[in-house]
């Protein structure tokens, strides 16, 4: 028990050394204070609790953001951890990945990544209804883990590095559509040849 009191602080002090912070008790806020939120559920129960998360943190969920965050995809993944020698009960891991991005002006992509987080329970065969409750309760426990996760990323993002982002991918289209007018220059003032008429036999 001294052990593992002494490992949890540990810890502690390694964590806030490198500047985390616990939930709740953090001064780090979101600078980004107006984004935008899309999903391919938009009435799901990830994208409702993130809308309302955001909100309670003094960002502005709204359309005309020049930032749109974008929930891309989220998958749940089950499997078993470990089985007992009946079989009746085991232990199962579930996690949900999420995928997302951040969009700027024209939907262009700026960033993008993932928040994975797993969850361990244990399944009793002989009492099907307190497993599926205990199923229940693990995902609202990854939901909410996941949308805290994403409010810690979201805090190390400047919006400085946003606009610099943007700046970039517009310079990079500029620069391809350029390329694709001298492309289509050069083969507009090509000249076509006739096919060549093979004599008749």
């Amino acid at each position: 028990m001294i052990k593992r009191n002494l490992l949890v602080m540990g810890l502690a002090v390694l964590l806030s050394a490198c500047g985390f912070q616990l939930r709740g008790t953090g001064t780090n806020e979101i600078a980004v204070k107006e984004l935008g939120l899309s999903a391919r559920n938009s009435y799901g129960a990830t994208v409702v609790q993130l809308r309302q998360a955001l909100t309670n943190n003094g960002v502005t969920v709204t359309n005309t953001a020049p930032y749109t965050l974008v929930l891309a995809d989220e998958k749940e993944e089950r499997r078993a951890a470990t089985y007992t020698r009946s079989s009746r009960s085991a232990e199962y891991e579930l996690s949900t990945t999420l995928e997302y991005t951040i969009n700027g002006r024209d939907n262009t992509p700026l960033l993008s990544d993932k928040l994975e987080v797993r969850r361990y329970y244990v399944r009793d065969g002989n009492n099907i209804t307190a497993g599926d409750q205990e199923v229940t309760q693990v995902r609202e426990e990854i939901r909410n883990d996941l949308v805290q996760a994403m409010l810690v990323r979201l805090q190390y993002i400047d919006p400085a590095h946003l606009a610099k982002l943007q700046r970039r991918a517009d310079e990079r289209a500029k620069a391809e559509a350029q390329a694709a007018q001298e492309a289509q220059r050069i083969q507009d003032e090509t000249p076509q040849q006739s096919p060549l008429e093979v004599p008749a036999q």
